[in-house]
């Protein structure tokens, strides 16, 4: 097997580029989950759309579909 001039192996910097992978993928998904965390403009004039007694989204200009009034 070759060394090479820092002294390592070639065969070794296959789990090294492996590890870096893994570390850019996990960095990815904690940057992803700080975003998902952050609330979203609209995101309370969607919750005022739903029944407060079934909970459903209510769609249009009509009643809830349970039935009840949406107060």
């Amino acid at each position: 097997m070759r060394a090479l001039k820092n002294g390592r192996s070639s065969r070794g910097l296959g789990s090294d580029v492996l590890v870096k992978i893994v570390s850019l993928f996990l960095v990815g998904m904690a940057v992803l989950a700080m975003f998902g965390k952050l609330r979203f403009p609209g995101q309370k004039q969607l919750q005022s759309k739903k029944c407060p007694k079934c909970g459903r989204y209510k769609i249009g200009k009509g009643p809830c579909p349970c039935g009840k009034d949406m107060g």
